[in-house]
């Protein structure tokens, strides 16, 4: 069972390294996925949203066909929305992926691909309008959202969420309780500064919940 999770340059790290740190300890511990794999368009490093500079596994020329996709955010997705090439290779491993995933505003890349059209889906807090003016998705303000074999998250660290949760649906609960263990992730419930109250959050952050 091949995971692939997309990379390019611009790509916010912890969307994709957060992931990745689930997935591997799924893998290694709680019998996952085998090989998992960090995709790029070229071979050569990717230098990513905040400095971090990284050698993917695969070019999509090498790439074999996937079982399951994450396709991450950050800034870098705003020019790729237009890159036929990424595009498309996300369009043709959907095909006859059992899932495809996205973190944050790797949502638009799932919408390029023709991926999100009358779904259900999220992204980062910043770009749910951006989303919502797309005009045929509906917006689900929560920290991870499924809808058939198509999975998004909100920003950034909700990736993390989100592949426990798939961990969960394909593995069963005892896989994701020792991954979850594992990575000690137990977030605080303590908040800071008060941006709950910020105009822009979330309805899943300010306690709220759309009818």
């Amino acid at each position: 069972m091949n995971f692939g999770i997309l990379v390019f340059n611009e790509v916010e790290e912890l969307d994709f390294v957060g992931p990745w740190e689930m997935l591997t300890m799924w893998s290694k511990f709680a019998d996952g996925p085998t090989p998992c794999l960090i995709v790029s368009q070229s071979p050569g490093p990717v230098r990513c949203s905040k400095g971090l500079s990284i050698n993917p596994h695969v070019s999509f020329a090498d790439c074999p066909p996937l079982d399951h996709l994450l396709v991450p955010g950050g800034q870098g997705t705003r020019r790729e929305v237009d890159n036929p090439v990424l595009v498309d290779f996300v369009a043709q491993q959907a095909r006859h992926c059992q899932a495809v995933l996205s973190v944050c505003t790797g949502a638009f890349v799932l919408h390029a691909a023709g991926l999100l059209s009358g779904k259900k889906a999220t992204t980062h807090w910043g770009s749910l309008e951006r989303l919502r003016a797309l005009g045929d998705v509906t917006v689900v303000e929560e920290r991870y959202v499924q809808d058939g074999k198509v999975w998004s998250s909100a920003g950034v660290s909700a990736g993390i969420d989100l592949m426990l949760a798939f961990i969960a649906s394909v593995g069963g609960e005892e896989a994701a309780g020792k991954v979850q263990f594992g990575a000690e992730y137990y977030p605080s419930s303590v908040r800071y500064g008060g941006f709950e109250k910020h105009a822009q959050a979330p309805a899943y952050l300010r306690g709220t919940r759309e009818g």
